[in-house]
């Protein structure tokens, strides 16, 4: 029997063994009991609330405006409507600039949330913080590439990783974050052949965002697989509500597509 078909909770041991299985990991965003309890019951092995939701549920321009009190909200939303799935929830903007504040964090994250792990931007130099975390029982995804809350600094929404030196850089990142202990690692929107070379040097489960079909799984906004973003969508995403009659059918039209490694196609990355 499939780890995915089983009915007890998903912990990071599953996904460590769904690696080792070679059976592709299903992520779907979620803010909310109704939708988190739609992604458990489509077979989504990891539900994460991102601080996405500044900009698909609050309506903002970006992701730094979230706050912790708002993360903790939606996290627990979420814990209340998910049965089965992990709950990975994002620490937002500035809510992770030292150990300590991290662990504080974290632990509002876990504690008043309901999250399995946490999720958070940056690349060695928050190897300390992940370590922090680890250390006291806190299980970490790492996220690297296209970082959201670092689109001030990054200009906009860039694919990174095409340069030499960048590629050198993202490497060394993923490996000093999982030497200090994370759990799983986000891999967004990075050239699908740098992600693929991460993914296969790495002992942690890596999840992609628009970085190809060589990574251990898939995650996209809940937003963008029902096609009810505002705007254009992102190259990297799909919308499966096409040929469905229901919500529940385009969920899990897009958890079969990721586990039978139809998606994402070559277009569908960088």
């Amino acid at each position: 029997m499939s780890v995915h078909s089983e009915s007890r909770r998903i912990t990071v041991a599953t996904l460590a063994s769904m690696r080792r299985e070679g059976e592709k990991i299903v992520s779907l965003t979620a803010y909310d009991a109704a939708f988190a309890r739609l992604a458990d019951a489509a077979g989504v092995d990891v539900i994460l609330v991102g601080d996405s939701l500044g900009m698909v549920v609050q309506g903002r321009e970006n992701t730094v405006g979230v706050t912790m009190d708002e993360m903790v909200y939606h996290t627990l939303l979420a814990a209340r409507g998910r049965s089965r799935a992990l709950l990975v929830a994002d620490l937002p903007f500035l809510s992770c600039a030292d150990p300590a504040q991290a662990l504080a964090n974290a632990g509002r994250l876990m504690q008043e949330g309901g999250a399995d792990v946490v999720k958070l931007e940056g690349g060695a130099a928050q190897a300390e913080v992940v370590e922090r975390l680890s250390v006291n029982g806190v299980p970490v995804c790492a996220h690297l590439g296209l970082r959201p809350q670092f689109v001030h600094k990054l200009g906009g929404y860039r694919v990174q990783g095409r340069e030499a030196e960048a590629a050198k850089t993202l490497r060394e990142d993923a490996r000093a974050l999982e030497e200090a202990g994370a759990e799983l690692m986000v891999l967004e929107c990075v050239p699908a052949a740098l992600a693929e070379e991460i993914t296969q040097a790495s002992g942690i489960p890596v999840i992609g965002i628009g970085a190809g079909a060589a990574c251990d799984g898939q995650v996209l906004v809940l937003h963008d697989v029902l096609g009810i973003t505002p705007g254009r969508p992102p190259r990297f995403a799909r919308n499966f509500m096409p040929g469905h009659d229901s919500l529940l059918a385009a969920l899990q039209a897009y958890a079969a597509a990721v586990r039978d490694g139809s998606f994402p196609t070559a277009e569908e990355a960088f």
